[in-house]
């Protein structure tokens, strides 16, 4: 076993108290320290005024709170399972709950950077072991043994020697009036019978069975709907509307235009929208609204370039957006244009400009990806019902502690006069990071003075933001006269955000090495897409690189294990490097081992890629489908330390390749004169059913490390596979996304 203390910090860590009717109550926070609850804070009503918590009850039962929100990562079933397994309880004897926001009582209350489960280890091991030893010293001053000789089972309390047993239930009230220790000790793996075993989801049934879970669910008696209506461009801003025709119409209550943020604002890192001002329809009925919408005339006007005040979680910045209709053809020049010259450096080892004048010979690739909306398939939605002295709202996003504040200030009330209530998202991505339909629909209802529901059609979404940043990169390698590559030089940015992270591989895994980049600005709005930066820079990157293997006469995954091994053997002076070269190299091993690679003669492509602090390969391997090349089996292998729901990690590995196939061989959305070229799916190409590979295999390396992230490690390598598969299938490179095969 592992021991560890249980005060970290400041604030509270585990705090246990009687509850009402008899039982015990542990509450977390897996960035806080430890202390008592109140005998207030206690009471039944109260549980939800605490951090997130666990409750025992007579019954032996067992309550679990899971306060980060689901989006179909499942969360909500590993993050309890790893308190029920220091709790040492029965999995069946489990029930899951999901949380409010709190921002008082919760710490990083969201789900995005695939880092729910890193952050929470701890502080929730922590949790069920604290309470496991309070039910044992209860149970040791009852009985009159050593706390030492109680041990635990599947919910149960034993003394071997005089023979006694109890339930958590029996002792839940006991322990809630022992101290809470100073320190605990954590199981070993070894002792896992949780951990490492696939559990079903929580909501699965729900699911499948279509019970109420998702923001599109919710209802009120009474509640009126509401949509916008945005400018058809980015560059224009709405100067009048023409309601006359619509406020006649069956079912219409109200015609009118809201300014979402006032313009001195200063936005956090998530407030970003594309439109500050939307003209809004309210009705009796989500059909009569979409009517009236279409009858709807808007006039605009050019916006003037500005600039916002922003934060960056304390971090203060402005940001420039500049007037302008923009043009995909007017970006792509522009980019070209800007990878030709030097930009902002960010890492240089060695001398790789001698390197690349002294060059037995250098080969130079220019890749480019388009923007990408996000496609959830739950359209954006928020319920509000705002009043004077209160705010009740539900709906599904990704960051509500990050949302709340901006919303308390908009709309005039304290935090604590506001409750959002969690749904379920139906779809996320990083999309629903951007709540600016929250606010919206709090604004909409404040003026209303009734209870909204907020929907988005598809095009609203689709045709206004948020979307992944267009990029371009420039990627050189030198060789000697042997065929080694000795420089590797990157000229990479984006429209309006650079993907370059300078100091991943093949940093510190060449001698020379230079990396630069830029960046142009833009009134299109971008944010967090899956895998953030790291879907273009993997596929670019990794591309590239199996095209200097080849080159260099190489295997691809020899070539890449060479300049792992490079890195291990000599660290670069003053340089740290974002990866563990040896932990990349056991992916490419396993993963070489699992597709053999060595023996296998199909058509095939390898890809590996470190980020969210994990690190997967993959390799895909081809077939001819209607004729036509087609991903038939992926094999992937990935590091992400402990596996907490086998089952739960592999839905989402498969998710993000599938994901990631759909995208590169479809994705694009472009822009003349500030209008999008898609609107919907009879334009927007999805991955169909029978496109996805018939099968995919998942292998996680065994060790003994924390966990780290999952959700998005397999989607940046997933291109780069796919290309060098499609490669090895039809004799051609692809350096432009969407793959056209």
């Amino acid at each position: 076993m592992t021991l560890v203390k249980t005060k970290i910090g400041r604030r509270s860590f585990l705090k246990g108290s009687a509850l009402a009717g008899g039982g015990l109550m542990i509450s977390f926070s897996w960035l806080a320290s430890c202390a008592r609850v109140t005998d207030e804070a206690a009471k039944p009503e109260e549980w939800f005024d605490i951090n997130a918590f666990l409750k025992i009850g007579s019954n032996g039962t067992v309550t679990i709170i899971s306060p980060n929100p689901e989006g179909g990562q499942n969360v909500k079933t590993s993050m309890p399972m790893i308190v029920a397994e220091e709790l040492d309880v029965a999995w069946e004897d489990v029930i899951v709950e999901q949380a409010p926001l709190n921002t008082e009582l919760y710490s990083r209350q969201f789900i995005g950077g695939s880092q729910a489960i890193r952050r929470g280890w701890p502080g929730l091991r922590m949790a069920g072991a604290s309470a496991r030893f309070m039910l044992r010293k209860a149970a040791s001053e009852q009985w009159k043994v050593p706390v030492e000789e109680v041990t635990t089972n599947a919910g149960m309390l034993h003394h071997g020697n005089s023979g006694k047993s109890g339930s958590y239930g029996e002792m839940a009230a006991l322990a809630a009036e022992i101290t809470v220790p100073e320190e605990v000790e954590l199981k070993s793996m070894e002792d896992f019978r949780i951990i490492g075993r696939s559990q079903k989801n929580v909501d699965g049934k729900k699911i499948v069975t279509g019970q109420p879970l998702f923001g599109m669910d919710y209802y009120r008696e009474g509640m009126l709907y509401a949509m916008i209506v945005h400018p058809p461009a980015f560059g224009l801003k709405i100067a009048s509307i023409d309601d006359s025709a619509v406020k006649s119409m069956p079912g219409i209550r109200d015609v009118f235009t809201i300014k979402v943020l006032e313009d001195d604002f200063r936005r956090e890192y998530f407030d970003t929208l594309s439109f500050p001002e939307v003209a809004v329809i309210v009705g009796n009925s989500t059909w009569e609204v979409m009517n009236a919408k279409k009858e709807l005339k808007i006039e605009c006007e050019p916006i003037e370039s500005r600039e916002e005040k922003r934060s960056r979680f304390g971090s203060e910045y402005a940001q420039f957006v500049p007037s302008g209709l923009e043009s995909s053809e007017e970006h792509l020049r522009q980019m070209k244009e800007l990878s030709d010259k030097p930009a902002n450096l960010r890492r240089k080892d060695g001398d790789p400009e001698a390197a690349f004048r002294g060059a037995a010979n250098v080969i130079e690739r220019s890749y480019t990806a388009p923007f990408l909306a996000h496609n959830c398939m739950e359209p954006m939605n928020f319920f509000a019902d705002v009043t004077p002295e209160r705010a009740e709202l539900a709906g599904p996003l990704q960051k509500p502690e990050l949302t709340e504040l901006t919303l308390s200030e908009r709309i005039g009330l304290p935090v604590e006069k506001i409750n959002i209530e969690m749904t379920r998202l139906g779809g996320g991505y990083g999309r629903r990071s951007y709540a600016h339909w929250l606010i919206e629909a709090a604004i909409i209802s404040q003026k209303m003075n009734a209870p909204v529901k907020l929907i988005y059609t598809r095009e609203d979404d689709m045709t206004s933001g948020i979307y992944r940043p267009a990029y371009y990169g420039k990627f050189r390698a030198a060789f000697d006269e042997n065929r080694n590559m000795v420089a590797y030089h990157v000229n990479i940015g984006g429209i309006p955000q650079s993907p370059l992270s300078p100091d991943r591989f093949p940093a510190g895994a060449v001698e020379h090495y230079f990396a630069e980049d830029w960046t142009i600005g833009s009134n299109i709005t971008v944010g967090s897409f899956r895998a953030p930066h790291s879907n273009f820079m993997a596929a670019s990157e990794q591309s590239f690189l199996d095209e200097v293997a080849e080159a260099a006469g190489k295997d691809p995954i020899d070539f890449r294990l060479e300049l792992l091994d490079y890195a291990i053997r000599n660290p670069v002076e003053d340089q740290t490097n974002d990866y563990d070269p040896e932990r990349y190299a056991g992916v490419l091993k396993l993963v070489r081992e699992k597709s053999d690679w060595d023996n296998s003669n199909v058509p095939k492509g390898v890809s590996a890629y470190f980020c969210h602090n994990s690190y997967a390969a993959l390799v895909f391997e081809m077939t001819e489908k209607n004729g036509k090349p087609a991903v038939d089996r992926v094999v992937c292998a990935v590091d992400c330390g402990i596996v907490v729901n086998p089952d739960a990690a592999s839905n989402l590995v498969e998710g993000a390749i599938v994901d990631a196939i759909g995208n590169a061989l479809y994705g694009s959305l472009e822009f003349k004169e500030g209008v999008p070229s898609k609107k919907n799916f009879d334009t927007y190409r999805m991955i169909r059913m029978s496109e996805a590979p018939r099968k995919i295999e998942v292998y996680f390396v065994e060790n003994n490390i924390d966990p780290t992230g999952l959700g998005e490690p397999a989607f940046p390598p997933a291109f780069a596979a796919l290309a060098n598969a499609l490669y090895q299938s039809m004799g051609k490179r692809f350096y432009k996304q969407p793959y056209v095969i």
